[in-house]
């Protein structure tokens, strides 16, 4: 039996919903629009517009859409990624109507009035400035900027200061009427209420939307030669990432490359790099492996500080490890500890219902399906050591890297 239920509303906007006991309710459109959906000269509008949204609709103001749902318990936030815009909410279960509501009015019916429009540039740019002050953030997009150069991925998500200048009213009507199109929605919902009931809600709020399709495609990335990057930031400590492209979240190799990617440096403290570089020499304080998946592509990255000193010595530890994962095949008692783990995690990771609704949104935007858990954990468990060797000398035949030094 399947966790989440689906149904298409009549112009072409999907809905996944999940029953679960509780007396909270947690929603969201998933948008497949992001900042490579921008076109040059657009750079960070689709950050921009994401905060524009919660500035006024032609029913509310700017602090009626922000109270709504504060005022009965609940919140209303959204975020921005790379592929997509998400906008989020929280409720008890009675004001579930009230959240989807809200949702249709400030993804459809948003203005962008000028003077709010002039005071959120003041605060994306603080947030820019936040951003470069923290160098281990930055390193990640100045890494996927290289790695992605002369594409669509190949640029940050909040821009710079000098285009969010740029943007008005206009130029956020025309990225919503572009890329904000029916066909490239999902509304997920989790919530102690069955589907039928959560499709009628949609349609009530939703469903009157006119339907629209995108006019455009992506473009796959072209292929890429390695680099190696220093750049000078000053920073007491240095910084670095080493890393190339990665499969698609379409491509059957990824749950492989994610479980070689957890096995060197994932969230636990027995991950392969967090004990070569900290517990055994203690060179670093942090180091964690990455790996995200795109609609066409992926990148993999392996993030580090340490002394500046010491950073050498780092480069050769990081890349010794990996070297040795795309040679030798683990063994079949290191296997199935990393297998108990990783599916440990996905069942952690998917007690928070909020959690586990994003994700199941955006999968099933991309997927147009959803795995259960007992299906996910069976992927994992057949996943090979000559896999996990595989990938890894696929992926990290070519090896970039980037240093703040």
């Amino acid at each position: 039996m399947k966790e989440f239920e689906t149904y298409t509303l009549p112009n072409g906007i999907r809905g996944i919903h999940r029953q679960v006991r509780s007396g909270v309710v947690h929603c969201a459109m998933v948008v497949n629009a992001g900042c490579r959906d921008e076109l040059k000269g657009e750079y960070g509008i689709a950050h921009f517009t994401e905060h524009a949204l919660f500035k006024g609709t032609e029913r509310r103001k700017a602090y009626q859409v922000n109270c709504r749902l504060e005022n009965l318990g609940g919140e209303l936030n959204a975020y921005t990624t790379k592929e997509d815009t998400t906008l989020h909410a929280t409720v008890l279960r009675r004001d579930f109507q009230r959240a989807v509501e809200l949702i249709g009015d400030v993804i459809f019916c948003s203005t962008f009035p000028e003077r709010e429009l002039k005071k959120e540039r003041e605060v994306i740019a603080d947030e820019i400035n936040s951003y470069k002050d923290s160098p281990s953030e930055r390193i990640y997009d100045d890494f996927e900027d290289l790695m992605f150069k002369g594409s669509e991925l190949g640029h940050n998500i909040l821009g710079s200061k000098a285009s969010i200048a740029k943007f008005d009213t206009e130029a956020m009507r025309r990225f919503v009427d572009r890329c904000y199109t029916t066909d490239q929605m999902v509304f997920s919902s989790i919530g102690n209420f069955s589907v039928a009931t959560a499709r009628a809600v949609a349609e009530r709020y939703l469903g009157s939307i006119t339907p629209t399709v995108r006019g455009y495609e992506r473009v796959q990335p072209l292929a890429y030669e390695p680099f190696d990057v220093r750049l000078s930031r000053h920073t007491h400590q240095a910084h670095g990432i080493i890393g190339a492209r990665g499969f698609s979240i379409a491509d059957e190799r990824r749950l492989p490359l994610a479980l070689l990617v957890n096995i060197l440096g994932g969230p636990s403290a027995n991950s392969l790099l967090n004990i070569e570089l900290r517990e055994k020499r203690g060179l670093s304080y942090n180091v964690e492996a990455t790996y995200t998946p795109y609609s066409d592509c992926g990148i993999v990255g392996i993030y580090f500080s340490s002394d500046h000193d010491n950073m050498p010595r780092c480069v050769e530890l990081i890349e010794e490890s990996v070297a040795s994962l795309a040679r030798d095949v683990v063994s079949p008692r290191r296997l199935a500890v990393a297998k108990r783990q990783f599916v440990a995690q996905m069942a952690i990771s998917m007690e928070s219902n909020e959690g586990y609704m994003l994700g199941a949104g955006k999968s099933f935007l991309l997927y147009k399906d959803i795995d259960t858990l007992e299906e996910a954990y069976k992927k994992v468990a057949a996943i090979t050591a000559a896999q996990i060797r595989d990938v890894a000398a696929e992926c990290f035949s070519k090896m970039s890297r980037l240093i703040y030094k």
